[in-house]
């Protein structure tokens, strides 16, 4: 298989960004990413991120943002369309998936957000965390079950958190195929209290995750969500990582 190109979760250099966006962002492109996901524009318009974006040579694989209702249908797709991605993903907390007729109902939700945006060629996602993978309802996890009520919706599968919460990510990755065109990378000790590492500095296996992906991923979004190093240089060391060892491709 083709290694997909990488992508970096903006959310992993918000402290950074918060004070120079532009700077920051461009370190990321230096570094050799892809793209970016996103979720701020960081006071730009969509129509200056895009250009923002070019200028750097970046694309924007996807981005994280509000359930798309018919409310506020017309600014996602705008957005989406300007700024030139076609996977928006959303999730939700502990809550709503620790029953099954919670998870059924969110699912429900999703699957309408999903037809709302099937016209305009974009893709909606759900993003997990531990908590769809730490309990199950008669032998299934809460995760797949959500999936199997909601069959235009794609995962976005966090291999980190998917671990974390108690799965085997090779097997959730496997089982998913083409519904999982994008993966989450991020590494560590797999401890929900515990701060994570540069991907390839922790326990995940990435060869056989990023092995059982289908053909058709799209790509592989790093992200870390807290680092006790500095997080540029864990942003650099997981491109290095990645991309060293043939599991993605980027631009260096």
């Amino acid at each position: 298989m083709k290694p997909a190109p990488i992508s970096l979760q903006l959310y992993s250099v918000r402290e950074l960004a918060a004070q120079d966006p532009v700077g920051t962002i461009t370190k990321v492109a230096e570094i050799g990413y892809v793209g970016v996901e996103g979720g701020d524009l960081y006071g730009m318009t969509a129509t200056e991120f895009r250009a923002f974006l070019d200028e750097l040579g970046l694309v924007a694989s996807s981005t994280h943002g509000a359930l798309p209702t018919k409310d506020n249908l017309e600014e996602i797709v705008d957005t989406a369309k300007t700024v030139g991605y076609t996977y928006h993903i959303s999730g939700w907390g502990p809550p709503e998936f620790a029953t099954v007729e919670s998870t059924l109902e969110h699912a429900a939700l999703a699957q309408q957000a999903a037809l709302l945006l099937k016209p305009y060629g974009i893709e909606f996602g759900i993003h997990n965390h531990w908590w769809e993978f730490d309990h199950q309802f008669d032998g299934k996890y809460a995760h797949e079950v959500f999936m199997a009520a909601a069959p235009d919706v794609f995962a976005e599968v966090d291999t980190y958190w998917t671990q974390t919460g108690g799965a085997d990510p090779v097997a959730e990755v496997a089982k998913l195929g083409s519904r999982a065109p994008l993966l989450h990378i991020k590494d560590g000790p797999a401890v929900k209290e515990k701060a994570m590492t540069a991907v390839g500095q922790g326990v995940l296996d990435w060869p056989a995750i990023i092995g059982a992906a289908s053909a058709d991923l799209a790509w592989l979004i790093v992200e870390l969500d807290s680092c006790d190093t500095d997080m540029m240089q864990a942003v650099a060391d997981s491109y290095a990582y990645l991309v060293g060892q043939g599991l993605a491709t980027g631009r260096k």
